[in-house]
């Protein structure tokens, strides 16, 4: 049940993390905090394909 999922910053579209999740729990998209480096600011983070 767990995917690896990519996380995309949502103000310069990089995709910078990935991370696993279990699609049973969590049927929609994640959106988590967390840095960005091209950004160089923490930055919500979205779920992408």
């Amino acid at each position: 049940m767990r995917d690896i999922i990519a996380m995309a910053c949502s103000v310069c579209k990089q995709r910078n993390y990935s991370t696993m999740k279990n699609k049973k729990n969590d049927p929609d998209r994640l959106e988590r905090k967390k840095y960005c480096r091209f950004c160089r600011k923490h930055t919500p983070h979205k779920e992408v394909k």
